[in-house]
Order: C-alpha cells, then structure tokens, then sequence
C-alpha cells in the first residue's frame, strides 16, 4: 500500500493560550493507532534559581519557520498528521509555552517524531526566551 505523505494539520506561534486538546484534535486520522502529544510548560525554576516566569520573543519569521520545520516530519514512515504552536509574549509558572501533536500508525513512530519535532524547533525556532527571576533579576536564553 503507498502512503501519501502526512499532512500539517496547523502551526502558529500566537499570543494567546495553547490548547494541547484542540491540537490533537487536528491531527485525528483513521489510519492512526497512535497519537502523541508534547506540551512545554514554564516551571518555577532554572539551574537552581527560582522563576516567576519567561516572557518569549519571536522574530517575525517565526512563523514561516514553524511551518517548514514541521513540514521536514511529513514524509516519515508512518506519520499521518503534525500540528504545533509556539507561544509568544509574557507567560506565568504552569502557562504551556509550547504544544506539538502527532499522529502515526504505530507509538514508536509518533513518539520519535514527536521528540524529534520538538528539538529541532529548539534549535531552528527564532523566538528568544527571558527568565524572570524572583530575586527582581532576568535572563536572556537560547539566543543566536
């Protein structure tokens, strides 16, 4: 049987909340067995500092970015559906800075590609990541 390559079901970088159910959603196939799903959250501390949370920046090419790095997963064996958002703006502890949905036949599939996905928009992605600190302090992170 030939596969047709997967489909990118949505990519945004917005600066609104995330929503980890409606992307699965999107990426709801028939021939899928599996779906995974990966949600970035802002914890409340980094390399033993405490955070009271991160605000991101993105270049306006975030968005082109977003989609050509999830279009690189299309043509995985198996996959069937990707979908991933970035969020942008001032986030607080618990906030979902970023979500990726994927969709395979098999869990070994969605899960690596899924990972996969998520790394590479951590090196490719232009969006720039400030730490709030509690001690009144901040921190530019994951700048080129």
């Amino acid at each position: 049987m030939t596969t047709s390559p997967a489909r990118v079901a949505a990519t945004a970088v917005r600066d609104q909340p995330l929503d980890v159910v409606g992307l699965a959603a999107l990426v709801t196939d028939d021939r899928a067995g599996a779906t995974v799903t990966f949600t970035g959250v802002v914890r409340d501390h980094d390399h033993g500092r405490s955070v009271t949370g991160i605000e991101y920046v993105g270049h306006p090419s975030a968005d082109a970015v977003l989609a050509e790095v999830a279009a690189e997963f299309t043509g995985r064996d198996g996959v069937h559906a990707i979908a991933v958002e970035h969020r942008v703006g001032t986030l607080t502890i618990g906030d979902l800075a970023l979500v990726a949905a994927v969709s395979a036949s098999h869990r070994a599939q969605a899960f690596s590609t899924c990972s996969d996905l998520v790394d590479r928009i951590k090196e490719r992605l232009p969006i720039w990541k400030r730490q709030l600190f509690t001690d009144g302090t901040a921190e530019w992170s994951n700048c080129p």
